[in-house]
């Protein structure tokens, strides 16, 4: 058992478990933090030093180490001498800078006093002439020594000093000066990341409004540079953190619990042995260590980070404290071993899966590391290159014959264009072309001083071409060979794989594409909108799916399912099932029987696999909305005064399951303004999220959102995770309802030899009801035509229905057969029918057939005009609708409301005694009652 007395003799601030306190420990303030930096970059005192407003002069504005401020003591002033009689270097502009000054004692002496204390000469100290050389050189000087006076004892101490300039463009604005610890000299790594420190102080003093008296610039320029800092005792299995470190890893700051343990559970396993040799160093450890790790975030994304520790060790040589810093390592420095680079590229290909991984991946590995100029990496598919990446990316830097050759984003061309890399590719081996070296003009100019081409060699052959250029002269030493090589390798598998991956995402892809909605309908009196996301792992295609149907020009259906799994199984069951549910929809069934039909069908498929569904069909005019749920989410509503609610729907089995389930419907009633949110599991449910408590993280995204974007609506219920571990699926109606209500009428058929006479009259006075007279011979004329039509090709009722929606007339004409009518291929003048469809065609604005529930629909849309009524007059009377139930063969049908529409009968009478005997057999029908018969080489098309 560790004694976590210790830890908090050595660390302080820290509290032991059960020592006072409830929840975890915070993470440590910011002065901590700071201290923590700075005495892992053995700086005991940092200070900031400003220009003057008349740059003879460098102010003291800002320093931080509070027992080194007794200890040492830093003038509150330094003058800047003036070289040669001219301005100071504040006030004329940037000096001209000088190389690096490194000496183990005091600057070259200066004259100036200030405030603070005298210093004429090397042999008084202070540090004032560094800080003045600095800052007139604009380089950093790093002394190995010098005398500071002491503070309160008075007593002098030599320590190491560092000046760097903070620069800014037009002009140097002053000085960090850093004083080190007795005994001990800055090493490259700490003036590596005190220069850094240096930048970032520099930017935060240019965004200074009087940079005479700035706000604290030491602690907010730490906070800028992104760096996390921490603190252990070795045993004590506690750490002490800051924020920075904390979100470099991805931990939330209020949920770390001060345990090393739980830093090591977000690395990648292969690397915490060597983080436990930083946790627990051992007597014989360096008092220094670097090293680069892996991290896995939350959200997935393997992310590289650069630790930089100090062991701080006791008298008996034990390591009693490790200080250290963490931040980001995208890419390995030049200064790495071999064998690190090969370790790291194998890691980062590892994790790369797309061919754009893979290039980003190489462009790292290769141009940074050994200076190169230019790196271009090119697929082989067949006999030509696909350039998949080039750095530079742009296409000046690149020879001309490449730029005739850009297609879109990288140029493509055939092998043979360029004889090296077909005779690189062929032999397999890499070549190595050092500068001056005569090629052809396909390469000319990528690599001058030095050009290595890279076949990339995979398992079934070459996968590709790398090429490296270099500008000036460069030698090829034989470590670098071998390095090459060694990643010529490594790249050609992992190129080899990513195109694999790319290939089946982009099938997935396409095979999602078709499965799913390419658009969603416009509807009347509403919006629809949908999101899909694929899983996290595996095909990005899963079961989920969504549609919008439009059943009628007033009726739109709602649908959202779910197979079971993610796969290219579940995907095709999800195609199918998508699209009978449409089919069985657009016939015109009920929602209960469309639910049915589709559990029969997936019972009758044999398959492993189930499916949940739920159903909504919504009465654009009304709000009336009939659910059906098969084993699915309820679905949310938001009502127009924010409010949310899980709508009560009786469930049943999920679809495939059992193939005489029954599916209840629940009515409800939508006001104007309401949102209708149908969702998947794979947005409320999860490994570490129950089901209840995602539906109510919906509904308050969901009562936050706006609904006045609903595609904006759905991000926000999306969130900003990202793909998850199931697919997601999200259909959302906001319902508006409609400005325009139509209005309508029917009538239906009975087959009587005056049919037709009576559907006109029953069009007639529609027509005169709603104020429709100039247009009232067109739609009467493509009533009888829809009409006839039915009456003559099908069997059983026939009904016909007038709406009227603003300016639009839509004569509808339902009957039994399922066959749509077509129009005849030659109609010549001795035909005696075949014209009607080309009459009904000529008169309509639009017209067509769909099928419905027991037969089809033929509707056809004329443009009208409605008459105003004037003042005082009585609206017409509006038309009279006969009851299906009520209307008896025998009844009169009101032949002396209008007896001129009749005219057309009688005429079409005399026409019949005109053309003599052979119309004798349709007389005879029409004296029995029976329905008139047509030719029979006459096609279905009317009259």
């Amino acid at each position: 058992m560790p004694h976590y007395g210790d830890a908090r003799a050595a660390i302080p601030g820290l509290r032991a478990p059960g020592d006072g306190g409830t929840g975890p420990p915070r993470p440590a303030p910011e002065p901590a933090a700071r201290a923590r930096l700075l005495a892992f970059a053995g700086v005991t005192l940092a200070a900031v030093y400003v220009r003057g407003e008349d740059g003879a002069e460098l102010r003291l504005v800002e320093s931080a180490g509070a027992e080194s401020e007794q200890r040492y003591r830093l003038p509150g002033r330094v003058t800047v001498p003036v070289p040669g009689g001219s301005a100071g270097a504040g006030s004329s502009g940037r000096p001209e800078p000088t190389p690096e000054v490194d000496t183990p004692g005091a600057p070259t002496p200066s004259p100036g006093a200030g405030s603070g204390g005298a210093y004429s000469g090397p042999e008084a100290g202070g540090g004032g002439p560094a800080v003045a050389e600095a800052y007139l050189r604009g380089r950093p000087v790093w002394l190995a020594g010098v005398v500071l006076s002491g503070g309160e004892d008075g007593v002098a101490a030599s320590t190491p000093l560092g000046a760097l300039p903070l620069g800014a463009p037009g002009g140097w604005l002053g000085c960090l000066v850093v004083v080190g610890e007795a005994g001990e000299g800055f090493g490259s790594e700490q003036r590596e990341f005190l220069e850094q420190y240096a930048e970032a102080v520099a930017g935060r003093l240019r965004g200074e409004a009087d940079r005479s008296a700035p706000s604290p610039l030491l602690d907010s320029a730490l906070r800028a540079m992104g760096v996390g800092s921490f603190a252990l005792s070795p045993g004590t299995g506690l750490v002490e953190t800051d924020p920075a470190l904390l979100e470099l890893v991805g931990i939330p700051e209020g949920g770390f619990d001060g345990k090393t343990d739980t830093l090591l559970s977000v690395s990648v396993p292969e690397d915490v042995p060597a983080l436990m040799s930083v946790i627990e160093p051992s007597a014989q450890a360096p008092g220094r260590r670097e090293l680069e790790f892996r991290i896995r975030r939350p959200t997935g994304e393997l992310c590289w980070l650069r630790l930089n520790c100090r062991v701080l060790k006791g008298l008996g040589g034990a390591p009693e404290r490790v200080l250290g810093v963490v931040s980001a390592a995208p890419v390995l420095r030049r200064s790495a071993s071999d064998v690190a680079r090969i370790q790291w590229l194998t890691a980062a290909l590892d994790d790369a899966t797309t061919v754009r991984d893979v290039s980003r991946v190489v462009v790292a590995a290769l141009r940074e590391p050994l200076g190169a100029d230019r790196v271009a990496l090119a697929e082989l598919l067949e006999d030509r290159l696909a350039v998949t990446v080039l750095d530079p990316p742009g296409a000046g830097a690149w020879p001309e014959l490449w730029r005739r050759e850009w297609r879109s984003e990288w140029p493509d061309a055939p092998v043979s264009a360029l004889p090296t890399l077909q005779a690189a590719l062929r032999d397999g081996r890499m070549s190595l072309w050092q500068a001056g070296s005569v090629l052809e003009p396909g390469l000319a100019g990528i690599g001058p001083g030095g050009l290595a081409v890279l076949p990339l060699p995979a398992r079934s052959g070459v996968a590709g071409v790398c090429l490296v250029g270099w500008d000036t002269r460069h030698e090829f030493a034989p470590e670098e060979r071998a390095l090459l090589t060694a990643t010529a390798g490594l790249v050609g598998q992992a190129l080899k794989r990513a195109h694999a991956y790319d290939a089946e995402q982009e099938l997935a892809t396409m095979l999602q594409r078709s499965l799913l909605p390419r658009r969603l309908p416009k509807l009347p009196g509403g919006t629809a909108v949908a999101r899909y996301l694929p899983a996290r792992r595996g095909l990005q295609v899963g079961g989920d799916w969504y549609d919008v149907i439009a059943l009628s020009e007033s009726k739109v259906a709602l649908v959202i399912g779910d197979v079971q799994g993610h796969s290219a199984g579940a995907a095709t069951i999800m195609g199918q099932m998508r699209t009978a549910v449409r089919a069985y929809a657009v016939e015109g069934h009920p929602p209960d029987v469309v639910v049915a039909h589709a559990n029969r069908l997936l019972v009758g498929m044999e398959t492993d696999l189930f499916a949940t569904c739920c159903y909504v069909e919504l009465d654009m005019e009304e709000g009336n909305a009939l659910f059906v749920r098969a084993g699915h989410l309820a679905p949310l509503a938001r009502h127009p005064d924010g409010g949310t609610e899980e709508i009560a729907v009786e469930g049943g089995l999920p679809l495939g399951v059992l193939a005489d389930a029954e599916f209840p419907l629940t009515a409800r009633a939508l006001a104007p303004g309401s949102v209708l949110a149908l969702v998947t599991d794979g947005l409320v449910e999860s490994a570490d999220l129950q089901v209840d408590e995602g539906m109510r993280l919906v509904r308050q995204a969901l009562a936050a959102a706006d609904p006045a974007d609903p595609g904006r609506m759905a991000d926000e219920l999306l969130g900003e995770a990202g793909r998850r571990e199931d697919d997601v699926a999200v259909l959302l109606l906001r319902y508006d309802g409609m400005r325009v209500r139509p209005v309508r009428a029917g009538w239906v058929v009975w087959r009587l030899p005056d049919a037709v006479m009576h559907a006109r009259r029953f069009s007639a006075r529609t027509l005169r009801s709603w104020g429709i007279a100039a247009e009232a011979d067109t739609v009467l004329l493509v009533v009888s035509e829809l009409v006839t039509n039915a009456l003559v090709h099908t069997q059983g009722a026939v009904r016909v229905e007038l709406t009227l929606a603003a300016d639009r007339l839509r004569v509808t004409v339902n009957d039994s057969s399922p066959r749509a009518p077509a129009k005849p291929v030659v109609v010549d003048w001795e035909s005696t029918g075949g014209r009607g469809l080309f009459l009904v065609e000529a008169m309509s604005a639009a017209w067509g057939s769909v099928p419905v529930g027991g037969g089809k629909q033929v509707w056809s849309e004329i443009v009208v005009t409605r008459r105003e009524t004037e003042p005082g007059e009585e609206p017409d009377e509006e038309p009279e609708t006969e009851p299906e139930e009520e209307r008896r063969p025998g009844r009169a049908w009101g032949l002396g409301r209008d007896r001129t529409w009749g005219l057309g009968r009688n005429r079409d009478r005399r026409r019949s005694r005109d053309q003599g005997p052979r119309r004798d057999g349709e007389q005879a029908a029409n004296r029995t009652g029976a329905p008139a018969v047509r030719d029979p080489k006459t096609p279905e098309g009317g009259p």
